[in-house]
């Protein structure tokens, strides 16, 4: 991975800072429990101004996240926040906005720490990666209905505890993957570590609903659907079984950074690809 180029601080209560200036404290249980929430999306900057894409929409998911978690969540402050970050960076074609709020310094209950960066995107990488992507399929060690009774599980919420995520995507690649995929004990998929799947059956494009799966509510997919669905596709949500991924029509992977990513490769075995269908479905998700 390539050295950052560009990057941008900014923290609430503060506003723009030196980007080598510390932002938590040591004890911030953020950093050594992993007790916070996070949320990440694409900025672009083609036009006069940088446009922060759906940027509604994942504010009110990085509210559900805090909301969950039982930390105050201040959305002008963060509304104002963004607005001077962007204001302040120098435009490059793609970066990427991360909003972060943990529950704070252990030694001071009750004072969150929120800050968010901008940073300049790899567009040689993501380039890649919107071409096809090879993919590992790794067991997640639940079954598909896990969080249906368990709300302390925490499904849904986008937390910083992405040391599994990390770990799955290092074991795809110490098998020459690019990604990987999470399947469920009862055979289902999941998601991957920062994407969610897509199936295309057909004309209809499915995806693994959020609820007791646990997963994320995919605003990439969300928005995917919408715009198909003008072009006469319909995408839904259902359980989809594992094997259907090696018979299926196409398979992507869908991020608010990356892209929709096509899969050419499951375990090693290629998979059906149409470069036509893939700029269509790479175009409904705004990429």
């Amino acid at each position: 991975m390539r050295a950052l180029t560009r990057q941008l601080v900014a923290v609430l209560g503060r506003g723009v800072v030196p980007t080598e200036q510390p932002v938590a404290t040591a004890d911030d249980v953020g950093l050594v429990r992993g007790d916070g929430c996070f949320d990440a999306m694409r900025v672009l900057c083609g036009g006069p101004d940088p446009v922060v894409e759906n940027l509604d929409a994942h504010l009110a998911r990085f509210a559900r996240s805090a909301a969950t978690l039982g930390l105050a969540f201040d959305e002008d402050a963060w509304r104002e926040l963004i607005a001077d970050a962007v204001a302040g960076w120098e435009p490059v074609p793609e970066a990427v906005l991360k909003l972060v709020l943990t529950r704070g310094p252990e030694s001071k209950p009750g004072a969150p720490t929120g800050f968010l960066t901008l940073t300049e995107l790899d567009l040689d990488a993501m380039h890649a990666a919107r071409a096809g992507l090879r993919v590992r399929l790794l067991g997640r060690g639940y079954a598909s209905d896990a969080f249906a009774d368990a709300p302390w599980l925490l499904g849904g919420v986008k937390l910083l505890s992405y040391a599994v995520n990390a770990a799955a995507k290092r074991e795809a690649a110490r098998h020459g993957a690019d990604d990987a995929v999470f399947t469920t004990t009862d055979g289902y998929v999941l998601e991957a570590p920062t994407a969610a799947v897509i199936v295309r059956r057909g004309e209809e494009l499915m995806t693994t609903p959020p609820g007791a799966t646990g997963i994320l509510d995919s605003i990439t997919v969300r928005s995917l659907f919408e715009r198909a669905a003008v072009d006469g596709v319909q995408g839904g949500y259902a359980l989809i079984p594992t094997a259907e991924l090696l018979t299926a029509d196409g398979v992507w992977l869908a991020s608010s950074i990356r892209g929709v990513c096509p899969v050419v490769e499951l375990d090693g075995r290629e998979l059906a690809t149409d470069a036509d269908y893939s700029a269509r479905i790479a175009a409904w998700g705004g990429f």
